[in-house]
């Protein structure tokens, strides 16, 4: 257990635009731009542009200023894992959150307390990214995307080895950033006879995976007349709004790789591979932070509420 000082409730306080250090006047992942935004990771919903000053990690600079070019950021501040710096007057540091490469837990500390932001995060093995790093913390601020007991991640593996089950061609649903990634890694490891064709909208992310170092194994960039003068075999990766424009795509199954079961309906094949923590993994978290209270955000922290009932104080941000 840390010590006892004094966790202040509005810390950290919701907004519209999202997660406002009230004492340090910056934002965790606003949704608009604002002067001080310290973001956990690169995804659109966590990463907006236009902000004047952003802290965070190298890969999700990288990643932001690929997407937004010049109004990426005023100024980015580059922080490696580990390293502390100060940010009106609150302590902060990055710790790997394994969700995508770069993601970050943000710990901050102030007047002796330590409040843990995860922004998105996952437990599960995942070759194309740090793995998470537990912290001590006196408040664990965490998403809630699936946190509901019902719902547990089946082996990523065990997933990703029923497209060595499927002959005919495939076309691949895929969020660009992150997921696509481990994807690519996972087949070339686990489906190794499979050809995979690369969406030229996810190629530029995959670019920089490799110039950071990851290697994700073969792959080759979309080709029409590959596809179609090979019938079996091949899996084409493509984006959410690809996937979704090509509804009637003939002779290539159509499956969507995620952890939501509302987009499984109507696929072929479905792949529950999630880049989220599962009900269990927050249990998991929650026990290695040994935090005394938690406030959840990014979906519904109820049922944590109701779980730990009298037992640890849950506090719902949104």
């Amino acid at each position: 257990m840390l010590n006892q000082k004094e966790i202040i409730d509005d810390f950290i306080v919701q907004t519209k635009i999202g997660l406002f250090c009230t004492y340090g006047n910056f934002y965790l992942d606003p949704k608009e731009p604002f002067t001080d935004a310290v973001i956990s990771h690169a995804h659109g919903d966590h990463a907006v542009g236009g902000n004047q000053n952003v802290y965070c990690t190298k890969a999700t600079a990288v990643f932001m200023q690929h997407r937004y070019k010049k109004f990426a950021a005023g100024d980015f501040f580059i922080k490696s894992f580990e390293e502390v710096f100060n940010l009106n007057g609150v302590k902060i540091s990055f710790y790997p959150a394994g969700h995508i490469l770069g993601s970050a837990l943000v710990l901050m500390e102030y007047k002796g307390v330590k409040y843990l932001y995860t922004g998105d995060y996952k437990l599960e093995e995942d070759s194309t990214c740090e793995p998470i790093e537990f912290i001590k913390a006196d408040v664990l601020i965490t998403e809630t995307t699936f946190a509901n007991p019902a719902t547990e991640h089946p082996d990523a593996i065990a997933e990703i080895k029923k497209l060595n089950g499927v002959k005919p061609n495939i076309m691949l649903g895929s969020y660009a950033l992150g997921k696509s990634q481990r994807l690519i890694s996972m087949i070339n490891q686990h489906c190794p006879q499979k050809r995979i064709l690369v969406h030229h909208g996810i190629v530029p992310f995959v670019k920089i995976y490799e110039q950071l170092g990851v290697d994700l194994g073969k792959y080759e960039v979309y080709d029409r007349k590959v596809m179609k003068n090979n019938q079996t075999d091949m899996i084409y990766i493509v984006p959410p709004m690809v996937y979704h424009s090509y509804i009637k795509a003939i002779n290539v199954v159509r499956i969507f790789a995620t952890g939501w079961k509302h987009l499984q309906n109507n696929n072929e094949v479905q792949l529950y591979i999630s880049d989220h923590v599962d009900w269990k993994a927050i249990l998991k978290t929650i026990e290695e932070v040994e935090p005394r209270e938690v406030w959840t955000t990014h979906g519904s922290g109820t049922q944590l509420q109701s779980h730990f009932a009298s037992k640890l104080v849950v506090k719902l941000l949104n």
